[in-house]
């Protein structure tokens, strides 16, 4: 007899030799469970692509319009840079700088606040977070709609829309970094009779100061961003330069204010790393 034929049946799936269960990674509840979601995300994406309602005609000739449009944007209108664009890039700087500076300072007593072991008033925490989550939840363009209401359009209603909305941003990562504090100096200076400013000076700050650094540049960078498109709305900066050419149908001059924007953002993003590379 070959030794193929002298070796023993295989056990069936689930089961030894002798009868007795297999361990397997994932019981039967937990393998439905995890079909039950798989499905619903599948069912979810067709449900969505179906809902949508792409129109067929427009996604074939959409390479026709691209390149139609190329044309019309060529060659870019450098000329009009000193007039047109140079003042609203300045303002458009000032939105993010001034916005970023609100945003910090709105954000970090806010973030102390929802912080359970820096703050452990659940009343307290709760407010805190309750103006966190409200102030992140609703879109910068959305508060930009809001403040161009109450104060017109302009910079100012920019500025304040980034920095309502930077609270939330900044003040939640502000907050989990204060609670991954390590307690030892905290409770040191406690037993010492540390005031309550003394705790955030000297045991909170300079364990939450590189993850301060990075919060606030990070946001910096992302407010640059926004703020070149607040404008569409009214807003102030290079959005109401990049509105007011489309609208004229001045597609050269479209073409430089989005150059302007996408040479912007490479160098925040050159300069955030830089700076952090120096100070963290």
């Amino acid at each position: 007899m070959s030794a193929a034929n002298s070796l023993p049946p295989m056990p069936s799936p689930g089961l030894q030799g002798d009868g007795a269960k297999v361990w397997q990674r994932f019981t039967l509840a937990e393998r439905l469970a995890r079909f039950s979601i798989y499905f619903a995300i599948v069912f979810a994406v067709a449900w969505s692509v179906h809902s949508v309602e792409v129109i067929s005609e427009f996604i074939w000739d959409a390479h026709v319009q691209i390149a139609d449009m190329g044309q019309r944007m060529w060659p870019i209108a450098w000329g009009f840079y000193p007039k047109g664009v140079h003042e609203a890039l300045i303002e458009t700087l000032n939105i993010a700088a001034v916005s970023t500076l609100l945003g910090v300072l709105m954000a970090v007593p806010v973030g102390f606040l929802a912080a359970r072991n820096a703050t452990p008033n659940r009343f307290l925490n709760y407010c805190a977070k309750f103006i966190l989550v409200s102030t992140r939840s609703v879109n910068t363009l959305l508060w930009a709609l809001f403040f161009v209401a109450v104060f017109g359009p302009g910079a100012l209603a920019g500025t304040l829309a980034i920095a309502f909305h930077s609270i939330g941003f900044i003040g939640k990562l502000f907050s989990e970094a204060v609670e991954d504090t390590h307690k030892g100096s905290i409770e040191a200076l406690t037993a010492a009779g540390a005031s309550k400013l003394a705790l955030i000076q000297y045991g909170y700050w300079p364990q939450v100061k590189p993850t301060f650094w990075a919060i606030a540049l990070f946001r910096w960078d992302i407010n640059v961003r926004e703020s070149a498109v607040l404008g569409l709305v009214g807003a102030g900066g290079l959005g109401m330069a990049l509105d007011t050419a489309i609208n004229l149908f001045q597609w050269d001059r479209v073409a430089l204010i989005l150059v302007t924007i996408f040479a912007v953002v490479i160098i925040a993003e050159i300069v955030v790393t830089e700076v952090r590379k120096r100070i963290i």
